[in-house]
C-alpha cells in the first residue's frame, strides 16, 4: 500500500541576478588571471570561454528581471481570471 504524495512546498525565493552577477565575476577573474599568466598559442581558446561566460552573465543580468516581471504580471492576470494556467 502506497501512501498518498504530499503537495510540493512552495519554490524558495532566490536572488537570481546575484547568482548571475558572482558568475560574471568569477569568469572575470579567471580571464584576468589567464590574460595575467599567459597561455601558449594551443590553449588561448580558454580566453574566449572566459569571454562567453562573461557575456552570458550579462545577458543573465539584463534578461532575469524582465523575466520574473513578465512571470509576476502572468501570474497576477491568472488569478484575476480565477484560474491557474500551470493546472491546466
Amino acid at each position: 500500500m502506497t501512501r498518498p504524495r504530499r503537495p510540493d512546498p512552495p519554490p524558495l525565493e532566490t536572488d537570481d541576478v546575484r547568482v548571475a552577477a558572482v558568475g560574471t565575476v568569477a569568469w572575470a577573474v579567471a580571464l584576468a588571471v589567464l590574460l595575467i599568466v599567459g597561455l601558449p598559442d594551443e590553449h588561448r581558446w580558454w580566453l574566449w570561454v572566459c569571454a562567453a561566460g562573461i557575456a552570458t552573465g550579462l545577458f543573465g543580468i539584463w534578461y532575469i528581471p524582465r523575466l520574473q516581471r513578465a512571470r509576476a504580471r502572468q501570474q497576477a492576470r491568472d488569478r484575476e481570471s480565477g484560474g491557474d494556467a500551470s493546472q491546466t
